[in-house]
């Protein structure tokens, strides 16, 4: 169970051997002690890389994944290439001593976010001042900058046609059971092309089959849509207080709210900077690669959202389910299919990823959100699971096959990327 606590600061298709191919790091202890290693670098760049990202350059939050793990990853190797202890993603010329991680770290931030974001050019390059600052002129300097810019240019040149931005759209006949635009924007799916990407640490998006969602006329069906159409509705529903301020807890930017979320766990945990980056580009590879098997999956099954569902139980063939053609969410239906969720998919990868690093009883967790101006601490994986998975079904907005199915997604692709990627090197 969370616990409530004040609100805290806060390519046409690659090889498949290209991008799992790891590489092993320099032993650990290579970098000179007189070299700037502050793990606090990478809190500073990811509040940058979330900065530049969504505020600045307003990308789509599911899509918003990717680039976080584009960045995580150039700043994990340009680190392990200076103090080793981890395999390395891409791979990295050596590293010359003395070099600062700390100026590496920044570096291949930069980089990645300038390259990625030209429009935030002149900021990203106050920023990189602001961040050198304090690292004095010398070898550690140069050699740190060489290491990040190496870091960079290797994840920029394995993205390159990687499928993002691709011309893919679903044009789904309408059917029972298939979906639709949805009220008020009646938007197409938004992102369809991000299903269609290559993957950073699994084969492909479809390689982590799925069961479907349940079937129009059966039992399993008609419970889902009975519970989200009494606990979701935007009027007269069966919610408490609580669980409606749950509900739109878990309706903020969840990309954004675990990114922080790492961070403290990075401060609170006292990781030195090789631990920290890792933890950062396990979490950025997980949830990339989570968010690319599960717009896949909507585009394949193309399953039509609750709103849809219940104003046209009539079509459904199922003599358990009664239309309501005035239903409404709690919220507005985001504009994309049912199967599986995005939100549950990310929350697997985040809290499978977290399990691996922190283990999945101790959690110590804590998750803000700007919806409600308040914290919550969890302590377990499967508390965290379960109240993000009931969430989106009071908010309305999906059923609970579609939460189940995507959040065991999540943690199938964080033990993949765990057990595969940027392992110790004893």
């Amino acid at each position: 169970m969370s616990t409530r606590i004040p609100r805290i600061a806060g390519v046409g298709l690659l090889t498949t051997a290209c991008l799992l191919t790891s590489v092993v790091a320099p032993s650990a202890g290579q970098a000179s002690p007189a070299t700037a290693s502050d793990p606090a670098v990478l809190a500073e760049w990811n509040a940058i890389a979330a900065r530049t990202i969504l505020t600045e350059n307003a990308t789509p939050i599911p899509a918003s994944a990717l680039y976080f793990g584009f960045v995580s990853l150039a700043v994990h190797d340009a680190v392990a290439a200076i103090e080793g202890g981890y395999e390395t993603y891409a791979e990295q010329p050596p590293a010359q001593a003395p070099a600062s991680s700390e100026v590496a770290a920044a570096t291949a931030a930069h980089r990645v976010l300038s390259h990625y974001f030209p429009a935030s050019a002149g900021k990203l390059a106050a920023d990189y001042s602001a961040s050198l600052a304090d690292a004095p002129a010398g070898a550690a300097r140069v050699h740190g900058q060489r290491a990040g810019e190496a870091a960079a240019a290797a994840i920029i040149r394995l993205r390159q046609d990687d499928g993002r931005g691709a011309a893919v759209t679903l044009a789904a006949a309408p059917a029972p059971g298939v979906w639709r635009p949805t009220p008020d924007a009646f938007a197409p799916m938004a992102v369809a092309w991000l299903g269609f990407v290559t993957p950073l640490a699994l084969d492909s998006p479809t390689q982590l089959r799925l069961p479907g969602p349940a079937g129009l006329g059966t039992s399993a069906y008609a419970r889902d849509v009975a519970e989200v159409r009494a606990y979701g509705a935007a009027v007269g529903s069966a919610r408490t207080p609580a669980q409606t301020e749950t509900a739109l807890f878990w309706s903020a930017n969840a990309v954004v709210q675990y990114q922080v979320a790492l961070r403290d766990q990075v401060a609170r945990r006292g990781l030195d900077i090789a631990a920290g980056a890792r933890a950062f580009a396990l979490l950025g590879t997980a949830t990339a690669d989570a968010q690319i098997a599960c717009w896949r999956a909507k585009y394949d099954y193309a399953f039509w959202r609750p709103v849809t569902a219940i104003r046209l139980a009539a079509t459904d063939g199922n003599p358990a389910t009664v239309p309501d053609p005035n239903w409404s969410p709690l919220v507005p239906t985001p504009p994309y299919p049912d199967y599986t969720s995005g939100h549950a998919c990310l929350t697997g990868a985040t809290s499978g990823t977290f399990s691996h690093l922190f283990g999945g009883t101790s959690l110590d967790l804590v998750v803000s959100s700007p919806v409600t101006g308040t914290s919550r601490r969890y302590d377990t994986a499967a508390a965290l699971d379960a109240e993000t998975m009931n969430a989106r079904i009071w908010l309305g907005i999906h059923f609970r096959t579609a939460m189940t199915d995507g959040n065991q997604l999540g943690h199938r692709i964080a033990d993949l990327t765990a057990t595969s990627q940027l392992r110790p090197t004893g």
